[in-house]
Formats: structure tokens, sequence, C-alpha cells
């Protein structure tokens, strides 16, 4: 009987254990991306008040982000299936406009931006 009982909690445990096992190599992928990073000037300084565009390259809709005191700015819930350009502004100086491309695997990307 002590046996039975024995071998009844270790196939327990076992499929148990089976399950766990699987239901953590289930996890879904992220269903969307983000950015983020800092604006500095040329000489390496962060610009808070920059403006940074994003632009869809699908709809062409730009969405604006103010950087924050630290240079920092950030976009959230990109759709993995868009390309988008990046690139900010500030008194009359920009940065290079960056691609952000679908075949990034990354979801969630850094890229500062230096004033030129």
């Amino acid at each position: 009987m002590e046996l039975m009982v024995r071998k009844t909690v270790i196939v327990l445990c076992i499929f148990l254990m089976s399950v766990f096992a699987f239901a953590q190599g289930n996890k879904k992928a992220p269903a969307e991306k983000s950015v983020s990073g800092i604006v500095t000037d040329a000489g390496g300084t962060p610009v808070p008040g920059a403006v940074v565009q994003l632009e869809n390259m699908k709809t062409m809709q730009i969405r604006s982000f103010i950087a924050k005191d630290k240079g920092d700015y950030y976009f959230h819930g990109l759709d993995l299936d868009v390309d988008y350009k990046v690139k900010a502004e500030s008194n009359g100086h920009s940065s290079l406009t960056r691609n952000i491309s679908t075949f990034d695997s990354h979801t969630e990307l850094v890229i500062n931006l230096q004033l030129k």
C-alpha cells in the first residue's frame, strides 16, 4: 500500500513539473515595439525640450514627444509590421533621421539622437 502511494505521488510530481515546463515554453512574443533614447547637442550635453518626431511609414502619421529634463524621450505601442523614422529638432538644429525597420526583431530599441 505504501509503495502504491509513493508511486502515485511520484507520478503526480512528474506530471505537474511537465505541465509547468510546458507553460513556460508557451510565452507569447510581445505584440508591439518601443523606442527610447536621449537627445544631445553636438557636444554631448542632453537637450531638454527638444522635439522628437516619430513617423509611421505606412500611414505617414507623425507622433511627437518633448524631451524631458535629461533629454530623454519614449514612444511605445509601435506596430511590429511597420517601418518608422525618428528625428529630433531644437532651436534650428536637427539630428539625422534614423530608421526603425520591421526586420529588426528587437522590441525595445534605444536610439540616441545628436543635434548637428
